[in-house]
């Protein structure tokens, strides 16, 4: 088949023993999986060879006894990403990082940091945090309201995204000749004084092979979409089925071409857990017996997470969904309120919502073709343009690279190889031009062009 000019893109979830309650009992997954480093890097090594965009890093500040087993005990996933660097040289490597309890000044010299040792690879997943316990951590009495959050996260992007422009590109002159490292000219302050920041500069790093780290989002709440169509590159947000995917797609396309950004250069990747067998029979026995028999007490836990680790043992399981109010609404708002609205559409009970939210997103059960004929239908149809996919078990991974991979390659949805060196290349995004060299080149031509002449009376 003829390669397609719109190619997918896909990254790789790595957590370790897992965010679901039953992944770390597999064999195959070691019990210390989150925080060893070989077992990131072997994962991290198989996703480049299947030449995967990107690998991800989840992450969060607050736990609670009843969390999941990957977040009980895991790596800071900028210095995990900066182990990764070393062993892999084409893969992109994203990292999440609040925005609600870090400062703009540390963040931007983290990413940058990263940027320079991967060779352009770096990208931050910019969270406000919506687990309200965070705030205990921090020095805060209260978790900082919803709205706020956003606002914040504008304001600190706005100043991450200006300190990584500090340097021109041709800021350091480096002739040992003339004894010159420097062209102080061409280093900017940013001297930022705004609503939650005040800010000097200059970030003391130079930007990097990409100019800038990539930037990705994965909010649905209503300030989530606004804040992903205004600076998002990537998003990650997940959705509950094809029509849900399909609606979400065409909301973010359209609020990003309204703040005049081109929105092919959003890419959005929903996370999925495909399970894979030779027949769509297998994979389906191989689903139930991974999902069907969830522990209901852990289910309940996993349920309450959006709503700030609710306690939903306290109602009755076989009555309908609980009338929560508002509760979820300085959390993760988003996904509380899926949560809420498909329990009222549905009519599901308590323990029916228990069961299902704590299963594993995947509409991708079944046979290598059966699997890459829904990815591609998902594609095509426009309701991604690619997807996270959680890695678990090698074996698990390893059927998809080797056997579904191949197939879309075949379709001409996929490359071969590579063509970049870096995460903007494979995403097919610009290199940001620095803006104060912008703004110099703007001042050379507005100065190269001929005063119009004004008619006398």
């Amino acid at each position: 088949m003829p390669t397609s000019s719109r190619q997918l893109k896909f990254g790789a979830i790595l957590t370790g023993v897992g965010t679901a309650q039953n992944e770390w009992l597999h064999p195959q997954i070691p019990g210390d999986a989150s925080v060893d480093i070989d077992w990131y890097r072997a994962q991290a090594r198989q996703a480049e060879a299947a030449k995967f965009d990107l690998v991800f890093i989840v992450d969060s500040p607050y736990i609670t006894p009843d969390s999941a087993p990957h977040f009980l005990n895991r790596l800071e996933p900028l210095t995990l990403l900066s182990a990764i660097a070393g062993a892999t040289s084409k893969i992109g490597l994203v990292a999440t990082l609040t925005t609600s309890y870090t400062e703009p000044f540390n963040v931007a010299r983290q990413f940058a940091s990263l940027d320079h040792i991967s060779g352009g690879r770096a990208g931050w997943n910019v969270v406000t945090t919506g687990l309200e316990g965070a705030a205990g951590n921090f020095g805060r009495e209260q978790h900082i309201d919803h709205t706020e959050r956003y606002r914040r996260a504008a304001e600190h992007l706005e100043v991450v995204q200006g300190l990584w422009d500090s340097y021109e590109d041709d800021a350091f002159v480096r002739d040992k000749q003339t004894k010159v490292f420097l062209d102080p000219q061409r280093q900017h302050r940013l001297d930022h004084h705004g609503e939650f920041f005040s800010v000097t500069g200059p970030l003391n790093i130079a930007r990097s092979a990409q100019g800038q780290p990539v930037i990705f989002q994965a909010g649905i709440s209503e300030s989530g979409r606004s804040l992903a169509a205004n600076y998002a590159e990537g998003i990650f947000a997940g959705v509950g089925n094809f029509e849900d995917a399909q609606a979400y797609y065409r909301d973010i396309k359209q609020r990003t071409a309204a703040a005049g950004r081109n929105p092919d250069h959003v890419t959005i990747l929903p996370g999925i857990s495909p399970i894979i067998a030779d027949t769509d029979e297998q994979a389906q026995a191989i689903d139930r017996e991974r999902n069907g028999e969830l522990d209901l007490d852990k289910a309940l836990v996993q349920l309450g997470r959006p709503f700030n680790y609710h306690d939903f043992s306290q109602y009755a399981l076989d009555e309908p969904f609980p009338e929560l109010g508002d509760l979820g609404s300085n959390g993760y708002r988003g996904h509380a309120e899926n949560i809420k609205h498909v329990a009222r559409e549905q009519g599901l009970t308590l323990r029916q919502a228990a069961l299902r939210f704590a299963k594993p997103f995947s509409s991708f059960v079944g046979s290598p073709k059966t699997v890459a004929d829904e990815i591609e239908r998902w594609f095509v149809e426009g309701a991604v343009d690619g997807f996270n996919i959680h890695v678990g078990a090698p074996e698990d991974f390893a059927r998809f690279t080797d056997q579904v991979l191949p197939l879309l390659r075949e379709r001409g949805l996929f490359r071969s190889e590579y063509s970049h060196s870096t995460l903007r290349g494979h995403l097919g995004l610009p290199v940001p031009v620095n803006r104060h060299t912008a703004a110099s080149q703007a001042r050379s031509a507005a100065r190269a062009t001929p005063a119009t002449a004004t008619p006398v009376a």
